[in-house]
């Protein structure tokens, strides 16, 4: 569904991609796996449009992201963003409906509380929170919130930025579980950046390893553990002896 060859950004002398090729196939759940500083951002951010790259091409069905129509290109998408990234001065109702109240998906404001509501309830949130303000709220809570806006408008394909960051670990296993739960139900087709390894385990039917701007290792999940890619046993591992240099 979504592919990316060679694709190469600079920022000025720093090369971030340096040559990314990889396959989303429809409805799978793809992880990315890489260090900080290795390129996962900015590729997603690629693929959305909100980054030109300098070389290569990114399709979506076959069509160049960079000619869509940004509308209906992005209205495509759901994204849970790192750190839930709520409105501040909104209702969480308002919050998780917010691309049902504007834009080309736009609904009436009835029916747009009524689909957040539901959503709600989706991810284990009661209908008493949407009148609260986010700051009200948990920080779980507040993630769940984030995966409601995610799937309000019934995406096909769903990007999730570091979905357990903050989180302890019951609470990032009951994210986890809700993203796989949903994506399957849903027959989105996702792709999740992560370095919670219990995150990759639980959400992804296929792993990508990205290191220097490249693609150093793609694989189903099943065999991420068994394979003899030095990046990947490293990552994996956690070890500091390896070919990934630890930033000291």
């Amino acid at each position: 569904m979504i592919e990316l060859s060679d694709v190469q950004k600079a920022f000025g002398p720093k090369e971030v991609l340096r040559g990314v090729n990889l396959t989303i196939p429809k409805a799978e759940s793809m992880v990315v796996i890489g260090g900080s500083g290795t390129g996962k951002s900015v590729m997603l951010k690629c693929i959305l449009g909100l980054i030109r790259p300098d070389r290569g091409t990114i399709t979506l069905d076959g069509e160049d992201v960079t000619e869509a129509e940004r509308d209906a290109f992005l209205a495509r998408f759901g994204m849970l963003f790192q750190g839930a990234a709520l409105f501040d001065s909104l209702h969480v109702w308002q919050n998780v409906a917010f691309r049902l109240l504007r834009g080309s998906l736009k609904r009436p404001k009835a029916e747009a509380r009524e689909i957040a509501v539901e959503k709600l309830r989706r991810v284990g949130l009661k209908a008493d929170v949407a009148d609260l303000f986010p700051a009200e709220l948990s920080g779980g809570m507040q993630k769940r919130v984030g995966l409601a806006r995610a799937i309000a408008a019934e995406p096909e394909i769903i990007f999730f930025d570091e979905p357990t960051t903050g989180l302890d670990p019951i609470m990032a296993g009951v994210i986890n579980e809700l993203i796989r739960e949903i994506v399957t139900e849903m027959g989105a087709t996702a792709m999740t950046i992560t370095h919670d390894m219990s995150s990759v385990r639980a959400i992804a039917d296929k792993v990508a390893m990205i290191h220097d701007g490249k693609i150093r290792w793609t694989g189903p999940v099943s065999e991420m553990d068994s394979t003899e890619d030095p990046y990947v046993r490293q990552f994996v591992s956690g070890s500091a002896e390896g070919p990934i240099e630890a930033v000291r």
